[in-house]
């Protein structure tokens, strides 16, 4: 009789290894940064999105390194306390590395840094639970989107999302005005997928700069 895939056993010691592995990977290359590259920044993104990050990365790919995720693993790499710390000072950056934050390691000058982050910005459709910063009305009659009339198969969507449309002669079409949302509202779901579907970006993508580690000095610029 076949053996049950139920009863197959899994070593943990294999998987923990691999995990460890990685880690130890992410400490080195975190160690070798700080040993590599001038300026040490800790910045924040909200809501990241990777393409986004692929352009300041590309900006950056020639003098610096950036590292995002695992933050108790970077801030093991860095030390927490002054008993720890890979280099005196690093610790009072390890400490804030907690929530949506990385690391930015460059040999670039602080001012052309702090310059470029703050010209940096990319619109973006907006999540739920982001406030809306102006309202969005749909007028009565034929539904577009851009200059498009909106594809008929795209109707069953449209109401399921709450917008009281059907299709006459096989046109999307709205029997009255539908405001999608009003300046102030806190986004739902549905209202963020139609604001997506009908291209209104009402967000924007930044990359707020926190601290800056220099020679065992950290100066703070904007508190989480």
């Amino acid at each position: 009789m076949p053996k049950s895939k139920r009863s197959t056993v899994v070593a943990l010691t294999k998987t923990d290894r691999k995990g460890q592995d990685g880690k130890d990977k992410l400490i080195e290359d975190i160690r070798e940064s700080a040993d590599k590259y001038d300026y040490i920044w800790l910045f924040s993104v909200k809501d990241m999105r990777n393409t986004f990050l692929k352009d300041v990365r590309n900006d950056f790919k020639s003098t610096s390194r950036i590292f995002l995720g695992k933050n108790r693993v970077m801030a093991k790499a860095l030390g927490t306390t002054e008993e720890e710390e890979y280099k005196p000072g690093v610790s009072k950056i390890a400490n804030k590395l907690h929530k949506e934050v990385g690391l930015l390691f460059t040999n670039k000058p602080y001012d052309e840094v702090v310059d470029f982050f703050a010209k940096y910005s990319q619109p973006d459709y907006a999540r739920s639970g982001t406030v809306a910063t102006q309202t969005v009305s749909l007028p009565e009659g034929p539904v577009k989107r851009g200059v498009d009339p909106a594809p008929h198969n795209m109707e069953p969507l449209l109401r399921s999302l709450g917008m009281p449309t059907s299709l006459v002669n096989g046109i999307v079409t709205l029997p009255i005005p539908y405001t999608i949302c009003k300046e102030g509202d806190t986004l739902t779901t549905n209202q963020a997928h139609l604001l997506k579907l009908f291209y209104y970006q009402l967000a924007e993508f930044r990359v707020d700069l926190l601290s800056c580690y220099h020679d065992g000095d950290v100066k703070i610029l904007k508190e989480e």
